[in-house]
């Protein structure tokens, strides 16, 4: 493909359209051979302006053309030319691959930024671990022991919520209110802000 304007394109060609396509839905090669003719220039034109990379650009209006031919039987006359249901489709196809490069970025630049180590001072770390594990172990004993079991199995063994209330053979209505509300007070104990 080239962003020069092919030789082969006719407006016969490109008046005969909307028959090729229905030729082209119904599988004939040849008819396709035809749209291509007519609509991969103005396809790769579209796609470049886009996403300003020939390589990317070439392998998405390359996607278009192949989804040109499968999604054939889909295009309705009635609705616009060829010419702007191809490069609606070629538009839309472009612009998922520039969200979807900058998403890969973004996960790329956030990865790298958890990579790096921070140094610290591992008896501090340790020390504030002990002491965050010994506030939530004095919380924990402000429950009910209904609460402290629910809690206890739902967060820290990784029961749903109906096995919890088959463990403790109470109704699961009940077992769900006794999280909330043992939640609760651990968040009040703890002082976190929610």
């Amino acid at each position: 493909m080239t962003d020069n304007v092919r030789s082969d394109r006719t407006p016969e060609l490109e008046a005969d359209l909307p028959s090729l396509m229905k030729k082209v839905a119904e599988g004939d090669q040849e008819a396709f051979t035809g749209v291509f003719q007519a609509v991969s220039d103005p396809v790769f034109g579209m796609v470049s302006r886009v996403l300003r990379d020939r390589a990317m650009s070439e392998e998405v209006a390359q996607e278009v053309l192949v989804e040109v031919w499968r999604t054939a039987p889909r295009y309705d006359p009635g609705r616009g030319s060829v010419f702007a249901w191809v490069l609606t489709m070629a538009h839309r196809r472009a612009v998922d691959r520039v969200r979807s490069e900058q998403a890969a970025s973004s996960r790329e630049a956030r990865v790298a930024l958890l990579d790096r180590k921070t140094e610290f001072d591992e008896v501090v770390e340790e020390v504030e671990a002990r002491f965050e594990r010994e506030a939530v172990r004095s919380c924990l004993r402000g429950l009910s022991e209904l609460q402290r079991q629910s809690v206890t199995l739902a967060y820290y063994r990784g029961l749903t919520y109906r096995e919890v209330a088959e463990r403790l053979a109470q109704p699961l209505g009940t077992i769900k209110s006794r999280l909330r509300d043992g939640l609760m007070k651990l968040r009040d104990c703890l002082g976190v802000t929610a």
